[in-house]
C-alpha cells in the first residue's frame, strides 16, 4: 500500500502479484485532513484506503485499534498487506530558505540542492542580491521557513562573506513555520574552515547541522550531501509537528519523503535505465514542478505558487488573461475566466462542470507548466565561474554564459503526471497541454502517468527499486505517441515539409505539411515506423534548416502528431481567425466532441 497526502486529496495506491507479475491493483482517492476540524492527515488516509477496500475486498485496515492501524504482514488470501510507504506535500510540503554568498555561483548551487530535496524555495539571499543589511533582516523576519540552508566559499578560501550573512541569520532570528518550542535548523554547507565560527554565531539560537561543501571548489558542485541532510531534517522537524504526523511515521515501511522527490526519482530512474534525455512535470494543485535529466544531470525545480486549485489565480495573474485567452477557441470575457478561477480557488476540489469551463482550465495548465519550465531552463545551466579555455569556434559563435544546457532538439520523453492530466477524459488532451507547454522541436515521445502513481513508486523504490520500476513500465506509463515538430516561421498555408511514413508491412503514406496545420496519424505503440521529413529551407526538424532528416519512431494510444505551427507556436492575434485556427486544431487532434466544435465554429 503507498499513499501520498496531497495539498488537497489524499490518494492510495495498492499493488500485488498476479500470475508471477507486480500489478497495479486499485486505488483510492479523500480529501486531505491535515485542516480544522480533524487536524489529523491519518483520517483521510484511513478514508482513502477504506475505499481500496470496498473496491477489492482486500481488508488492509485493523479495526479492533481506535487510531489507525495496517494488518503487517500479508496473512494470505484477501488480508494484510508487506509493506506500507507515504509521500507528502499536505500543509505547504517543506519550505525552505537559501543562503548563498555569490548569487550566480554558490547561492545557485544551494538552491538547487534544496529543490532536489523537493522543498519550496522561499527566498534566496546572497551578499550580491542587491538589498541592504536590513532589508535581509526584514525578509528573513517576514518569512516563516521550515530548514536554512547557508553556503559559500570554496574549501580554504575567505570566510569573510559567508560569516557576514550567518551573522544577518544571527540578529534577525527567523522563526520556524510551526509554533512550537524547537529551534530553526540550518544546515551549513560552505567553506569547511569557517565551520566552528558559523557554529559559535549560530548555535544560540538555531540547531546547526554541518554537511559537506556544496563547492569545495569553483569547478565541482556536490549537492547531494547537502540534499539527504535537509530530507533527514524534514522527517525529524517538519513531520513530527504536521498534524497526525507523528501517528503517520509510526505506520510506514520507511521514511516519508516530499511528494516532489518522490516524483522527481521516478524520473531518474526512467531516464538512466533507457538512457535517455527527459523531462517530467508534476502538475500539483498549489505547485509546479519540472524535472529534467539530461546527459545524466538530474535537476528539480519547482514553481511555488503555480498550480491548478489553491494557486490557479496566481497562474492567471502571473500568465495575464490574454495568454489564457489564446488557447480558448470560443469568445469569452476576462471576467468570465475570472469567475471561474476564483471559484476554483474557493472550492479547490471541485472539478469544470461544463466543457468550456474545462477548456479554460485546460489553457490555464499550458500558461503553468510553460511558466515552470522557463523557470527551469534559468536553473539548468553549467556552472557559474568556471575559467573556459576559448576555442576557434568562440571567434565566429559566441558563446552565451546564462544559455540553458537542455537543448529540445536532443529531447527523447517527455513524462506528465498530476491529477489535470493523468484524469484529463481525453488522452489527446494531456498530449495538447504538453506539447504546447513545452513546445518540443525534432522528434519527442510523450508519456504520461496513467492514475497519478509516480510518487507512490519512487518512496517504493527506495526499499524494492525492481517491483518499483516493474509497475511503472508495465502499469504506470501510458504512451500517449510521438510529436514531429520543426522550428521557424513562414506564412500560414506555406509548404512546411514533405513527409514520409514506412511502416513493418512495406507500406508507405506520402504527406504534405503545411505551415499552421497539424496533422495525427493513429499508430500504436506497438508499431515501430520510420519517418521521413524533408522541411523547406525556412525549417529546421533537428538536421538543420532545410535538411532531411530520418528516424525510427512508436506511435501511442493518440499517434504520431506531425505539428506544424512552428516554434515558437504561431498563433494569429485577431481574435476570430485564432479561434478558427485553434478549432482546427483541436479537431485534428480530437481534443473534443465533434459536435461541440461545430457549435463554436457555428458562432464565429
Amino acid at each position: 500500500m503507498a499513499t501520498d497526502v496531497g495539498s488537497t486529496t489524499t490518494k492510495a495506491r495498492f499493488f500485488g502479484k498476479v500470475d508471477g507479475e507486480w500489478r497495479f491493483l486499485s486505488s483510492g482517492e479523500a480529501p486531505t485532513t491535515v485542516e480544522k476540524p480533524v487536524e489529523d492527515v491519518t483520517m483521510g488516509i484511513r478514508n482513502a484506503v477504506r475505499e481500496v477496500e470496498e473496491l477489492t475486498g482486500h481488508q488492509i485496515i485493523d479495526y479492533s485499534s481506535r487510531e489507525l492501524k495496517f494488518i503487517m504482514p500479508y496473512q494470505g488470501g484477501k488480508k494484510g498487506i508487506d509493506v506500507y510507504v507515504s509521500t507528502s506535500s499536505a500543509g505547504g510540503g517543506l519550505q525552505m530558505l537559501v543562503e548563498g554568498v555569490v548569487k550566480t555561483i554558490t547561492a545557485e548551487s544551494a538552491q538547487r540542492a534544496a529543490l532536489g530535496a523537493g522543498a519550496i524555495v522561499m527566498d534566496v539571499l546572497s551578499v550580491d542580491d542587491g538589498r541592504d543589511t536590513y532589508e535581509k533582516i526584514n525578509t528573513l523576519r517576514f518569512l516563516r521557513p521550515d530548514i536554512v540552508l547557508l553556503a559559500g566559499g570554496v574549501d580554504g578560501g575567505t570566510k569573510t562573506h559567508v560569516l557576514e550573512m550567518a551573522e544577518i541569520l544571527a540578529m534577525a532570528k527567523p522563526r520556524p513555520r510551526f509554533e512550537i518550542e524547537f529551534r530553526l535548523p540550518v544546515v551549513y554547507a560552505g567553506n569547511k574552515d569557517a565551520r566552528e565560527d558559523v557554529k559559535k554565531i549560530l548555535e544560540e539560537n538555531f540547531d546547526v547541522r554541518i554537511t559537506e561543501n556544496l563547492r569545495p571548489t569553483i569547478e565541482m558542485e556536490r549537492v547531494e550531501p547537502a540534499r539527504d541532510t535537509i530530507l533527514q531534517l524534514f522527517m525529524e522537524h517538519v513531520m513530527a509537528h504536521a498534524p497526525g504526523y507523528e501517528k503517520l511515521k509510526k505506520l510506514v515501511s520507511t521514511s516519508i519523503m516530499p511528494t516532489p522527490a518522490g516524483e522527481g526519482m521516478m524520473v531518474r530512474r526512467f531516464s538512466e535505465l533507457k538512457g535517455v534525455n527527459s523531462i517530467g512535470v508534476g502538475l500539483g494543485g498549489a505547485t509546479t514542478n519540472v524535472y529534467s535529466c539530461f546527459d545524466g544531470r538530474f535537476l528539480r525545480t519547482v514553481s511555488a505558487n503555480l498550480g491548478m486549485s489553491y494557486s490557479v489565480g496566481n497562474v492567471l495573474k502571473e500568465a495575464g488573461v490574454e495568454n489564457a485567452k489564446k488557447w480558448v477557441p470560443f469568445a469569452v470575457s476576462a471576467e468570465e475566466i475570472m469567475s471561474i478561477v476564483y471559484n476554483k480557488m474557493i472550492r479547490p476540489t471541485t472539478i469544470p462542470m461544463t466543457l468550456e469551463d474545462l477548456v479554460i482550465e485546460h489553457a490555464l495548465a499550458r500558461e503553468s507548466i510553460k511558466m515552470a519550465f522557463n523557470h527551469h531552463k534559468y536553473l539548468a545551466r553549467e556552472l557559474k565561474g568556471l575559467k573556459r579555455e576559448r576555442t576557434i569556434s568562440d571567434i565566429f559563435e559566441e558563446v552565451k554564459a546564462e544559455e540553458t544546457y537542455i537543448d529540445l532538439f536532443r529531447l527523447d520523453y517527455i513524462i506528465g503526471t498530476g491529477g489535470l492530466l493523468s484524469r484529463a477524459p481525453r488522452r489527446n488532451q494531456s498530449m495538447m497541454i504538453l506539447t504546447d507547454a513545452f513546445q518540443p522541436v525534432g522528434f519527442t515521445a510523450l508519456v504520461q502517468d496513467s492514475v497519478f502513481m509516480m510518487p507512490h513508486l519512487g518512496v517504493l523504490s527506495t526499499i524494492h527499486p525492481e517491483i518499483a520500476l516493474e509497475i511503472f513500465e508495465k502499469e504506470c506509463l501510458i504512451y500517449l505517441g510521438t510529436v514531429i515538430a520543426g522550428s521557424g516561421r513562414d506564412k500560414v498555408g506555406a509548404e512546411m515539409a514533405k513527409i514520409t511514413v514506412e511502416y513493418g508491412d512495406g507500406k508507405k503514406e506520402n504527406l504534405t505539411l503545411q505551415f499552421g496545420k497539424i496533422i495525427r496519424l493513429e499508430v500504436p505503440h506497438e508499431t515501430e515506423v520510420r519517418v521521413t521529413v524533408s522541411p523547406s529551407r525556412n525549417f529546421n526538424f533537428g538536421a538543420g534548416f532545410g535538411r532531411t532528416v530520418s528516424r525510427a519512431v512508436r506511435g501511442g494510444v493518440v499517434g504520431l502528431v506531425f505539428d506544424g505551427r512552428g516554434r515558437p507556436i504561431y498563433v494569429p492575434e485577431d481574435e476570430k481567425e485564432r479561434c478558427r485556427m485553434l478549432l482546427d486544431w483541436y479537431m485534428s487532434m480530437n481534443l473534443y466532441p465533434k459536435e461541440k466544435i461545430e457549435e463554436w465554429r457555428s458562432k464565429l
